[in-house]
């Protein structure tokens, strides 16, 4: 059987989230449901990343298994046609071969948080940044970051309904950043834990209104306990905004 590669970007808002669930629309459920419309084939899409209810994708990649051979292009055009009226749009298409998982041969996940900081609350922004009107000090917020780069333990970080086996993650990346009136969170790992990045951009947004310092992160992240987590960040601001593999797709 064919298998194909594509590139994702859509919208969480309206979804419960990337997983197929037993009540409302999943990004996973729309994409299936669109593909057997234009193919006739009942598949399951596997995504690179279980993004949660209202968290967004610049770049999410899936893929799945058709019974007859498609031009890649043709494939793209005929989900887009039958993904409408869904805020999902695949930006690519690819044969790939069938020992490619767009789960499991990623080797690298970038997340992006937007933080909005003014008065004025978001218009056309709404449900895709996390907004506050109190100013945030970006860089003391970049400088905590830090702490949080490398190998750890990152329990206090991780949902309680985390199905990972371990706890422990490498981030390659964290970088905090000032964009006119938003701060930009860039996060990079190999995987995540659930929950992973907004409970650290919500603990960080506690050192940004001066009520943490940065030994109170790194006291967190020691503790290894999920109760010393600070606030965990709303879904809006959070994209998937990248997914790598070891050759192109």
């Amino acid at each position: 059987m064919p298998r194909f590669s594509i590139v994702l970007e859509y919208d969480g808002t309206p979804f419960v989230g990337w997983q197929r669930q037993a009540e409302g629309v999943s990004v996973q459920g729309a994409l299936e449901a669109a593909i057997h419309k234009f193919s006739g084939d009942r598949v399951g899409v596997r995504g690179a990343g279980r993004t949660d209810a209202g968290v967004h994708a610049l770049h999410q990649v899936a893929h799945f298994d058709l019974s007859r051979e498609w031009q890649p292009s043709r494939v793209q055009d005929a989900m887009n046609f039958h993904l409408r009226p869904h805020p999902v749009a695949v930006l690519s298409c690819a044969a790939v071969p069938d020992t490619f998982d767009a789960r499991f041969s990623a080797v690298e996940r970038r997340y992006l948080y937007r933080i909005l900081t003014r008065r004025a609350p978001p218009i056309l922004e709404r449900n895709r940044v996390w907004w506050m009107t109190s100013a945030l000090d970006c860089a003391a917020m970049a400088d905590a970051a830090r702490v949080l780069i490398g190998h750890h333990d990152f329990t206090t970080f991780r949902a309680t309904q985390c199905q990972s086996a371990s706890p422990v993650k490498t981030l390659e990346q964290f970088d905090v950043v000032r964009a006119g009136d938003e701060i930009h969170c860039t996060v990079v790992a190999r995987s995540f834990l659930h929950n992973q990045v907004r409970s650290m951009v919500g603990s960080l947004k506690h050192v940004g209104e001066g009520k943490w310092s940065k030994a109170d992160l790194v006291s967190a992240l020691a503790a290894r306990d999920r109760t010393a987590c600070g606030t965990v960040a709303p879904p809006a601001g959070l994209y998937l905004a990248d997914v790598k593999y070891p050759e192109a797709i």
